[in-house]
């Protein structure tokens, strides 16, 4: 993800194996991605997709050659012809990361909201606080941070630095502006050594109207992100403050 020559050999490599699944050849290289490097776009986990397309009740319509002009009463209507359905399923996308916390009205100190908060790309320290909203977790599924695969540690992180406010006798935590400035940039940079940010997926927010065009994950390994959560705890919460 970082040698777009090396990226280039590996997405060739993917694509004949989609080729060698797909028996008409016209049909494979609809299918076949080309607009970006490999792994920059989700990769899909699949279970005999490509061979669905070798059925006889199956047909490929790509809609940037021949677009949608419009739902009709019995279907579909492109630019090319019509096509009758008795049912339409529609895929429309959805705004990853930050959109499930967007749309909730949640207001920081101030009365800010995190929309707003939010307008120019999202702002979190380590993926999981947000400065100027004191006591509010992330968990999972947020910018800047966290994984999927690194959900128990967070949730472990989190509850380990509960007892400690606590213990310690305090009743509020939040990063301070300069800490969450600090790891905003850090992300960006690990980002712009990387093809992460090469193409027009919901990685970057593309697929949403409007919304900032900022890369959404964190683009660092596991264990580096591990230990740096580990060395901000062990320094009795470095970057936070806490009242």
């Amino acid at each position: 993800m970082t040698n777009r020559e090396a990226n280039e050999d590996f997405a060739e490599f993917v694509r004949n194996k989609i080729r060698a699944r797909v028996k008409d050849p016209v049909v494979a290289e609809k299918l076949v991605p080309k607009d970006h490097p490999f792994g920059s776009k989700r990769i899909p986990l699949e279970t005999e997709y490509y061979e669905a397309y070798n059925r006889d009740n199956v047909l490929l319509v790509d809609v940037r050659e021949t677009p949608i002009e419009r739902i009709t009463p019995t279907g579909i209507k492109t630019s090319d012809k019509e096509y009758e359905f008795d049912i339409i399923i529609y895929a429309t996308g959805f705004d990853a990361f930050t959109g499930a916390l967007t749309q909730i009205d949640i207001r920081g100190e101030g009365g800010q909201t995190l929309k707003d908060k939010w307008a120019e790309g999202p702002q979190t320290y380590l993926g999981m606080q947000i400065a100027g909203f004191p006591n509010l977790f992330l968990a999972i599924s947020t910018a800047f941070g966290n994984y999927p695969v690194c959900a128990e540690m967070i949730v472990e992180w989190i509850t380990d630095c509960l007892r400690y406010v606590r213990e310690q006798g305090y009743a509020r935590i939040a990063p301070t502006p300069q800490a969450e400035e600090a790891w905003v940039q850090h992300a960006a940079e690990l980002a712009e050594g990387s093809l992460f940010a090469a193409a027009n997926s919901w990685f970057v927010g593309a697929n949403i109207p409007g919304k900032k065009r900022v890369f959404l994950l964190y683009a660092n390994t596991v264990p580096a992100y591990r230990k740096k959560c580990a060395e901000v705890a062990a320094k009795g919460y470095e970057g936070f403050h806490l009242q």
